[in-house]
């Protein structure tokens, strides 16, 4: 966990509501017109999550892309809008089904995990981030949806927010 320590206190990252530690690194000065208003073309933040602070289930109204960087495969956890679910894995090792990066479509309920130790990736958002596009939910609410999906929602969704 050390050198977890060390990469949060060198790039400066602070905790993230939905887990993990994060800084934004880019906001583009171009700007789009979206459905949920006027937004930057993409934002981006490093983002470290360990096995104590995983990102939690959550929803953005935009693409997301990972790019893994240091540390453990991470595993990004999806349950698209048609409710099927998928298990991604980042990492630095494509012979053992590793992807360097992947894109999280917008509307897909994820969270991040990793086993063992801590990841560090970047994440892209285009359109640009706006808290107002983000949901985080509890246990409860995706339960009532994804009973199928019970063992990883109780993993990785809060039981209150």
């Amino acid at each position: 966990m050390k050198i977890a320590e060390q990469w949060i206190r060198e790039l400066q990252l602070i905790p993230h509501e939905e887990g993990g530690y994060f800084k934004q690194t880019d906001v583009s000065e171009q700007t789009i017109v979206t459905s949920n208003g006027t937004r930057p073309l993409y934002t981006s933040i490093l983002f470290l999550l360990n096995t104590d602070s995983p990102s939690h289930f959550h929803r953005l109204q935009s693409d997301e892309t990972w790019f893994y960087h240091e540390g453990a495969a991470l595993t990004v956890h999806c349950i698209f809008p048609d409710g099927h679910y998928e298990a991604i894995l980042l990492g630095k090792h494509p012979q053992l089904g590793e992807k360097l990066s992947y894109t999280v479509p917008k509307g897909t309920i994820f969270g991040s995990s990793v086993e063992k130790s801590f990841a560090l990736v970047s994440c892209v958002v285009a359109p640009g981030f706006d808290y107002q596009d983000f949901e985080l939910f509890t246990q409860n609410e995706l339960l009532k949806d994804y009973p199928q999906h019970e063992t990883i929602i109780k993993q990785l969704a809060y039981e209150t927010i």
